[in-house]
């Protein structure tokens, strides 16, 4: 027991560490999420002011504030407290004999570092596309989810406003594929990781892109809007739940693109009663719905 508990108590306070030295530029550069975070969002929303899809919208949206402080506290805060029992997961591994590379189908190690980095990028995408899936289709992690389709007002922060319930079923769903496939994480991983950042980001902007022929592989904001829709085709718990490919919805027949006017209505049914703050929006999922 003492080994988990001071397991648990030296991932926080790495976390910390590494959190702190990333604002201070103590860490290098191109490992430095947190200004990383900072600038593409600035760049993506300065984008958003020079070319708006819908014209209406406001530089401050609504919520604008209310996203920008869970983009902080998603991607840096609750993740402090999240690796503390990711670590304990570690250690439970290794008492039962469980190395990061056992359960792994095959070694890509001694491949080129791009194909390593495009595998891993495009394993780490299906694993949260299915996740995703799961966030719409089971009532109980829907509860959770509607968290994310609150938003009136698409915009960049949009991207990381999510109940941090998400963050428990995502992360060990992710380290398993890796796990399963990889056994390791490739050593230039950074570069994926804030690849999908921007994309995320894009995804959720006030801009619209397309990206011609290229959109039956990238999601795109357009894409994206319509998995944000009030309403949606009749039969279907969701659309478009592409992370950054949009692939998988053109292969799982979950694409939906019926115009790209952006001018929808956003939200889902009964959001009008769902609360407009943060502690109320992240107690909502843990109450009983009502009828």
């Amino acid at each position: 027991m003492e080994k988990y508990i001071d397991g648990f108590i030296t991932a926080l306070k790495d976390t910390l560490d590494w959190t702190w030295n990333s604002i201070v530029f103590e860490v290098p550069w191109y490992t430095n999420y947190f200004w990383g975070l900072i600038v593409i969002s600035l760049v993506v929303w300065l984008l958003e002011v020079i070319f708006p899809w819908r014209k209406r919208q406001g530089i401050f949206r609504k919520d604008f504030w209310l996203d920008g402080f869970y983009m902080f506290f998603n991607f840096f805060l609750f993740s402090i407290a999240i690796n503390g029992f990711y670590r304990l997961l570690q250690i439970g591994f290794e008492d039962i004999g469980l190395a990061e590379d056992s359960l792994a189908l095959f070694n890509p190690e001694q491949w080129p570092m791009w194909a390593q980095l495009l595998l891993f990028f495009i394993v780490l995408d299906f694993v949260q596309w299915f996740t995703h899936t799961l966030l719409h289709k089971l009532p109980f992690l829907w509860q959770y989810h509607k968290v994310h389709h609150s938003v009136q007002e698409m915009g960049f922060a949009a991207h990381l406003r999510y109940h941090w319930m998400e963050n428990i079923l995502y992360k060990p769903l992710k380290t398993f594929g890796v796990m399963i496939l990889f056994g390791f994480e490739p050593e230039q991983a950074y570069i994926v990781h804030f690849i999908a950042i921007t994309i995320g980001h894009l995804n959720h902007s006030n801009i619209k892109l397309t990206y011609g022929p290229l959109k039956y592989v990238l999601n795109n904001p357009v894409m994206h809007l319509y998995h944000h829709a009030y309403e949606l085709p009749k039969g279907r718990y969701g659309v478009n739940f592409g992370i950054s490919l949009s692939l998988w919805d053109y292969i799982f027949n979950t694409n939906y693109i019926p115009e790209d006017s952006g001018t929808i209505k956003l939200g889902f049914p009964g959001d009008e009663r769902f609360p407009k703050d943060f502690i109320g929006q992240n107690t909502y999922g843990f109450k009983k719905p009502k009828s």
